[in-house]
C-alpha cells in the first residue's frame, strides 16, 4: 500500500483534532475525498473506529513493528517555555493535563531537572548534543549556529538503525550553516507521517516540538475555555493583578493543549501496539515566557518538567529528587539504543536513576547541577552588541549566580532609542500583559516596586539566594557576612566546574559570544502580539 493511501486512512482511525491538522488537508484530491468520507461516516462512532484500528492497523504497520528485543522507540515530547510547576502532576490543582499525569503515573517524575540556558537555541543545542552551551561555539547564543563538529543523538541513532525525525519546532532558531538538515532530524509533517515512513525492522526517534506555549497568546483564551482565573496560584515573582492572572490562564490555555496533543499519540501507539515499547519523554527548553523567569537563571526559568515513561524497564509511581540536566538526555537515548556515547559528551546518562526502585534521592553524586546564559537578544545600548552572561549552580539549598558584567541591563535596556537593535525594549523579556504591568504599576506600592526592580534593574555581580527560607529566590543575601563561607564555597565550586569543562567566558575569551551575528527578531516598545521565534 502507498504510503499517502496508509496517512489517510491512518487519519480516520485517529481524527485530525486529536494531531492538529485542518479540514483542508484531510485529503488530496476530490475522489479520495469522497471516498474517504464516506469511511468517516462509517466509522464515526468511537467503540467503531476502535474496531477498525484492531482490525486494520496491524496490516498497515505490519512491516514497522519489528523491534530489536529491549531497544525501545523514543518519543521526545519538548515544550516550548513550559515552567516546571504548571501540571497536575507538579502539584497545579487548576490546570488540565491528565495525559501528562498519567504519563507520570505510569513512570517517573524527576522534581529537580534544569535546561543547560533558558534561551531556545542554546538549550536546544545542549539537548541534541549532550554538551554544556559554552562548549558549542556561536551555539551558545539565540540565534547562534550549531557547528557541525558537534555530535548530535539523532544522527547517532540514525546510524545505529534507529529511524529519527521531528515536527515543528526542532533545534531552533538559528542559521543550520554548514549542517545539511536540522540537528533533530528529518521534518515530517505530522507523527503519523513520521510513522508510515518508517523502514522495516526500525525502531524509532520522533522529537515532537510543539511551539506552545510561547507567545503570543490570544488574550483571554484562557479564561474562554473555563481556566478558573480566580483560582490560579500567581508565583511570587509577579504582583497579583486581574492582567497577571488572566496572562498567566492563558499559559495555561496552551499547556492545556500539548497535553492533548499528547494524548493524541499517545493513542496511536497504543493503536499500532508499541506505546509500552517506546520511551515517553515529557519536558521544556526553559521556563514561561514570563518577567523573571524565561532567559533568566531563577527556577523559573532553568527548572522545567520531566517526566519519563518506559514501562518494560522502568518502575512506575516513583519521585526523583537528584539533580539532573538535560544534557543527560543524549547519553541517556544512546545508551538505551545501544550507540556509543561520545566522550566529548558531558551529560550524564539517566538509566541508573530509571532503572532503580529507589524513589527521592538516588544517586549522592547529584546534588547539585550548573546552567547560564550568554546572549539572548542583543538589546543593550548601542555601540554593545553583547549579552547579560551569567553562570550559576544550584543545590538543594542555595542558588549561586555569577554576573560576569554587572555594569549591563540583565533583560535589556530601558531605553528603546538607545538599544543597539531599535527599537528594543527590555529586549530579553517577551511582550505580555505581565510585563506591561509590572512596567506600568511599579509605583503603586512597596511590593510593585520590589517585583519591578527585580525583574528589570540592574544587579550585582554576584547574588546568593538561601531557599530554606526565601525559595522564591527574592532576597539576595550575596553581601551578608553570615554567608559568606558558603558564596565562597559555591563560587569555587562553579568556578572549577567552568575552567574544567572549557567554558570561555571564565578563560577571559568570553568577548566571542557578544561579537557573534545576530539574525533575529526583538521585542519592541509595547509589543504584546506576534511570535517572535525563540
Amino acid at each position: 500500500m502507498r504510503t499517502d493511501e496508509k496517512i489517510r486512512i491512518f487519519r480516520i482511525l485517529r481524527p485530525p483534532r486529536h494531531m492538529g491538522i485542518p479540514p483542508d488537508r484531510w485529503f488530496d484530491n476530490k475522489r479520495t475525498e469522497q471516498t474517504m468520507a464516506c469511511l468517516a461516516v462509517h466509522f464515526r462512532f468511537r467503540y467503531l473506529r476502535r474496531f477498525f484500528a484492531v482490525v486494520f492497523l496491524p496490516f498497515l504497520f505490519s512491516g514497522t513493528v519489528r523491534l530489536a528485543p529491549d531497544v525501545p522507540n523514543v518519543l521526545f515530547v519538548i515544550a516550548d517555555d513550559w515552567s516546571w510547576l504548571h501540571a497536575g502532576a507538579y502539584g497545579d490543582e487548576v490546570i488540565r493535563t491528565p495525559n501528562i499525569d498519567r504519563v507520570a503515573r505510569e513512570g517517573v517524575v524527576f522534581d529537580n531537572a534544569y535546561v543547560a540556558a533558558p534561551s531556545c537555541t542554546p538549550s536546544r543545542a545542549s539537548i541534541v548534543t549532550g554538551q554544556w552551551f559554552w562548549r558549542l561555539g556561536a551555539g551558545a547564543n539565540l540565534y547562534g549556529p550549531l557547528p557541525p563538529e558537534h555530535p548530535v543523538y539523532p544522527d547517532l541513532l540514525e546510524h545505529g538503525g534507529y529511524h529519527v525525525g521531528f515536527t515543528r519546532k526542532g533545534w531552533a532558531p538559528g542559521n543550520l550553516g554548514e549542517r545539511n538538515r536540522n540537528p533533530a532530524g528529518d521534518r515530517y509533517e505530522t507523527f503519523d507521517d513520521f510513522l508510515v515512513h518508517r523502514p522495516d525492522d526500525a525502531p524509532f526517534s520522533f522529537w515532537f516540538g510543539t511551539h506552545d506555549p510561547h507567545r503570543a497568546y490570544e488574550l483571554g483564551s484562557g479564561a474562554a475555555a473555563g481556566i478558573p482565573v480566580g483560582d490560579l496560584e500567581v508565583p511570587a515573582i509577579f504582583p497579583d493583578s486581574p492582567e497577571v492572572r488572566g496572562d498567566i490562564a492563558d499559559y495555561y490555555f496552551e499547556v492545556e493543549r500539548i497535553d492533548r496533543e499528547l494524548g493524541g499519540m499517545l493513542a496511536t501507539l497504543e493503536d499500532v501496539g508499541e506505546l509500552d515499547r517506546t520511551m515517553v519523554v515529557i519536558t521544556s527548553d526553559n521556563g514561561m515566557p514570563f518577567p523573571r523567569a524565561k532567559s533568566n537563571l531563577y527556577d523559573m526559568g532553568v527548572r522545567v518538567p520531566l517526566i519519563i515513561r518506559w514501562p518494560e524497564h522502568v518502575p512506575a509511581g516513583r519521585r526523583i529528587s537528584d539533580f539532573v540536566s538535560l544534557t543527560d538526555l543524549a547519553p541517556t537515548f544512546l545508551e538505551v539504543a545501544r550507540v556509543a556515547v561520545p566522550d566529548v559528551m558531558t551529560g550524564r546518562s539517566l538509566m541508573d536513576l530509571l532503572t532503580t526502585e529507589f524513589s527521592g534521592r538516588v544517586d549522592s553524586t547529584r546534588s547539585m547541577t550548573f546552567f547560564g546564559k550568554e546572549r539572548h537578544v542583543p538589546s543593550q545600548e548601542a555601540p554593545d552588541t553583547g549579552g547579560y552572561p551569567m553562570r550559576a549552580v544550584r543545590t538543594d539549598e542555595y542558588l549561586y549566580v555569577r554576573n560576569f558584567r554587572p555594569d549591563r541591563w540583565p533583560v535589556g535596556t530601558p531605553n528603546h532609542e538607545l538599544s543597539f537593535i531599535q527599537p528594543a525594549w527590555y529586549g530579553d523579556t517577551d511582550g505580555s500583559p505581565t510585563k506591561h504591568y509590572m512596567i506600568d504599576h511599579r509605583d503603586d506600592d512597596a511590593t510593585h516596586r520590589l517585583l519591578f526592580e527585580l525583574a528589570f534593574e540592574k544587579r550585582p555581580g554576584e547574588e546568593l539566594f538561601d531557599l530554606r527560607k526565601d525559595p522564591d529566590q527574592l532576597h539576595n543575601v550575596a553581601m551578608d557576612p553570615a554567608y559568606t563561607d558558603t558564596k565562597r564555597t559555591l563560587f569555587n565550586t562553579l568556578m572549577g566546574t567552568l575552567y574544567a569543562t572549557g567554558d570561555p567566558r571564565v578563560r577571559g575569551l568570553g568577548d566571542f559570544f557578544d561579537m557573534q551575528p545576530y539574525t533575529g527578531g526583538v521585542v519592541r516598545v509595547r509589543e504584546t502580539v506576534g511570535r517572535l521565534d525563540r
